[in-house]
C-alpha cells in the first residue's frame, strides 16, 4: 500500500477524532498573556492547563531578564552546535549552578526535554545491557526505550515485587553479555500525579547491580525542601545515578538539563547525537534560565504559594467526593465515568457556560469508560479561583451523573 494511502485509511488513535476536535478539544488557542484568566475563543477562562507551576512566566524579573536578554543577544547567538561552536562562559555557568542545586558533582545542558530523554537512553546503553522501566513512564522515556537494540522489560507501575522480578531477568542476561542495567522512572508521573517509589527502587540497589535514571519533569522546582526534586522530598536524591528535568514546566522556558557524575556527563557530552549534530541552546534562553533558578533558590514562596494552592484545590475536591486518584504532587486528576461523547459536551459545557478552561485525557491514554480532567494548579492561581472551580466542577458533574451530556449534540 502506498503510504500517503494507509494514513489516509488510519489517522491514529487521536487523529481519528481531529475531524471535529482539532481547533477546541485538541490544538485550542489560548490567547493573552500566560496568567490564570486568558482568552479562548474571544472569551475570558479560568485556565488549569498550563505548566507555570511557580508562576514564572509572567514574573517581573524574568520578563525583565528575557527582555534584556533578547535584546543584548538575539536569538542566533551562539551559532552552531556546542562541540564546534556554541559553547559560551554563561552555558557553563547554568550548568554549575544547576548541579550545585540538585546537588549533583556535574550537569549537562539539553535543547529539549523529549529529545534529551531519548538521546540520553540511547547513549547510556548498548545491545549488551538491559533497561528495566515503570509502566507509565512518559512518552518520551518509551521512544528511548524502543531504539534500544538488547533487552528491556517493564514493571507494574511503583510496584517494587514486579521491578525485582524483571531486575531478575536482567540480571540473568548481563551476567551471560557482561552488560550493565539501567532502571528507569519518573519522579512525578505528569498523568497520575503520583511519586515514583525512587526510595523502594533505591533500597533495590543493595541486592541488584544497575544504575537509576529519573526523569524528574514535574518534580524539579516543586517538590523536597529547597525545590530540587522528589529525590529530596523522598531522601533519596544520592540514590539516583541521573537526574533529568526539563525547563518546560517549573522553570516556564526551554531546554532542559541531565545532572550526575563528572565522568558519566563527559561521557553523555561526547556521546550524546541529539546535542553534538544540534545547534546550541541560544543565550536568551540561558540567561533567562539563569534568572529563573535564582528565583527558585531565593524565593521560596513561590513554591510555598503554589502549594497552598494545591492543598485548597485537592482537598475541596476530596470533600465534595471526587476521584482525584493517587495524586502526591500539584497535577491534579479528575478521574470521571463517562464515554469520549460524554466527555466532549462536559468540556464544551465547563468552557462555555462556567468559564472554566482544563485539559481532557480520554481513551486511549486512559482506559475506556474513563474520562479524566486534568488541572495544573499554579502559584499564580488563588484561592477563588479554586472556589470558582469546584462550583463548576460540581455542576457538570450532576449533569453527567443523570445522563444529560448523552442526550445532547455539541457542534463547535
Amino acid at each position: 500500500m502506498d503510504l500517503f494511502e494507509k494514513i489516509a485509511a488510519n489517522r491514529g488513535p487521536l487523529g481519528s477524532h481531529a475531524h471535529y476536535a482539532h481547533g477546541y478539544f485538541s490544538f485550542p488557542k489560548l490567547e493573552g498573556e500566560i496568567k490564570p484568566r486568558m482568552i479562548f475563543r474571544g472569551k475570558e477562562v479560568l485556565t488549569w492547563s498550563l505548566n507555570n507551576y511557580l508562576g514564572l512566566a509572567n514574573h517581573p524579573e524574568v520578563r525583565k531578564a528575557d527582555a534584556e536578554a533578547a535584546a543584548e543577544y538575539g536569538m542566533a547567538l551562539p551559532m552552531g552546535a556546542r562541540m564546534m561552536s556554541g559553547n559560551s562562559n554563561l552555558h557553563e555557568q547554568l550548568e554549575s549552578e544547576l548541579a550545585d542545586f540538585v546537588k549533583k558533582p556535574d550537569c549537562m545542558l539539553l535543547n529539549f526535554g523529549y529529545q534529551g530523554v531519548v538521546s540520553i537512553i540511547d547513549a547510556m546503553v548498548n545491545r549488551h545491557d538491559v533497561i528495566v522501566y515503570d509502566a507509565e513512564s512518559h512518552a518520551c522515556i518509551i521512544d528511548g526505550v524502543r531504539l534500544h537494540q538488547g533487552k528491556r522489560f517493564v514493571y507494574t507501575h511503583n510496584d517494587m515485587a514486579s521491578l525485582e522480578k524483571q531486575l531478575e531477568r536482567a540480571k540473568r542476561i548481563t551476567d551471560e553479555t557482561g552488560g550493565g542495567i539501567l532502571v528507569i522512572t519518573e519522579g512525578v508521573f505528569g498523568m497520575s500525579g503520583n511519586q515514583g517509589d525512587l526510595r523502594g527502587v533505591v533500597a533495590l540497589k543493595e541486592k541488584f547491580e544497575f544504575r537509576l535514571f529519573v526523569d524528574d519533569a514535574h518534580g524539579f522546582g516543586t517538590m523536597g525542601t529547597t525545590g530540587a526534586g522528589t529525590g529530596e522530598e523522598q531522601g533519596v536524591q544520592d540514590g539516583i545515578d541521573l537526574y533529568f528535568s526539563t525547563f518546560a514546566k517549573s522553570m516556564a522556558s526551554i531546554g532542559a538539563f541531565v545532572a550526575g557524575p563528572e565522568n558519566v556527563i563527559e561521557y553523555l557530552r561526547y556521546n550524546m547525537r541529539s546535542q553534538i549534530f544540534a545547534k546550541s541552546l541560544p543565550m536568551v534562553l540561558v540567561v533567562g534560565a539563569l534568572k529563573r533558578l535564582e528565583l527558585l533558590r531565593t524565593q521560596p514562596e513561590l513554591k510555598d504559594n503554589l502549594w497552598t494552592v494545591v492543598r485548597a484545590l485537592q482537598s475541596s475536591l476530596r470533600e465534595k467526593g471526587f476521584n482525584i486518584g493517587t495524586t502526591t504532587s500539584p497535577v491534579t486528576p479528575v478521574l470521571l465515568a463517562g464515554e469520549i461523547s460524554d466527555a466532549t459536551q462536559l468540556i464544551f459545557d465547563l468552557r462555555e457556560n462556567h468559564a472554566i478552561f482544563c485539559s481532557i485525557v480520554v481513551y486511549p491514554v486512559v482506559p475506556k469508560g474513563v474520562i479524566m480532567l486534568r488541572l495544573i494548579p499554579t502559584a499564580s492561581h488563588s484561592l477563588e479561583d479554586v472556589k470558582e472551580t469546584i462550583t463548576a466542577f460540581e455542576a457538570v458533574a450532576a449533569k453527567l451523573d443523570k445522563g444529560l451530556y448523552s442526550k445532547t449534540q455539541v457542534t463547535v
